[in-house]
């Protein structure tokens, strides 16, 4: 009895450890697409990293992504590299939860982004952003950690006169890398993004986002030009007439009718064609 006990012990043990390798790769295993998108798309993308990179918002650092088409819980941001070397090759889709979801298997690895999270929480809080960049533009700095708040200063950035948030990570989370490396640093800084079309943040950088690509990637450029004019207003010295939030509004309504004229152009620079 007992040896017929210890055989169908060790049976049930041999069964277990085949098992259990096939339940993690289950575990592991990475969510399935949401299905290719169009090259023309991914012609954007990467025409997005080198427009941001030639306007002199991003350099080595810094990224742009866009939800995903097909499905809005999906985005699709390029793997970590220069944004001006991205290409066609480089994007991967991503999840809410920043999960690369064809980053397995490339040559060459996929190496993400640490602050894909970023984008995956602002995307998940905001269902009226399609677009979303991140840049350390050296002009837009400064007003991250001065009490001077940003404002607009003129048509082309009407869209700051809803108000530009400042997203500080020590108020939350204490003295850290100042990196947004996780889904709680970024649901905070997507909190404090709200509703705007741009956060600062202290010591880092700052986030623009749009209804579309080229809309996400104006706003970007022209926050870094407002930063300089207002900056050079400041040092001319008596009051600024800075747009009030009604012109704001009117003069952004505006500008998302002509922004695919500065689109065309700076697409056409970065992509030589």
């Amino acid at each position: 009895m007992q040896l017929a006990s210890g055989r169908m012990a060790a049976a049930l043990f041999a069964i277990g450890l085949a098992l259990f390798p096939a339940r993690t790769v289950a575990q592991q295993a990475p969510p399935a697409s949401a299905g290719p998108v169009g090259p023309a798309l991914i012609e954007d993308l990467v025409a997005a990293s080198r427009i941001l990179v030639d306007q002199g918002v991003l350099d080595a650092l810094g990224h742009v992504s866009v939800r995903h088409p097909k499905d809005p819980t999906r985005f699709l941001m390029s793997r970590s590299v220069a944004p001006a070397l991205v290409t066609a090759d480089d994007i991967v889709e991503h999840d809410l939860d920043g999960t690369g979801i064809d980053a397995q298997g490339r040559p060459g690895g996929r190496s993400l982004f640490a602050e894909r999270f970023i984008h995956a929480e602002i995307y998940r809080a905001r269902p009226d952003v399609n677009a979303v960049v991140h840049s350390h533009s050296p002009s837009v700095i400064p007003f991250g950690v001065v009490q001077v708040p940003m404002r607009a200063m003129f048509h082309n950035a009407a869209f700051l006169a809803q108000g530009v948030p400042v997203f500080d990570i020590r108020k939350h989370f204490g003295i850290t890398d100042m990196r947004v490396a996780s889904a709680a640093v970024a649901k905070a800084l997507a909190a404090d993004l709200g509703d705007k079309p741009v956060v600062l943040m202290s010591g880092h950088g700052s986030v623009a986002v749009g209804p579309s690509l080229p809309i996400a990637v104006f706003r970007a450029i022209y926050t870094e030009v407002n930063a300089k004019l207002q900056a050079t207003a400041a040092s001319i010295g008596g009051p600024i007439a800075f747009l009030d939030p009604e012109e704001g509004v009117k003069a952004d309504n505006d500008n998302a009718r002509a922004v695919g004229r500065s689109w065309d152009l700076w697409r056409r620079k970065a992509l030589g064609k």
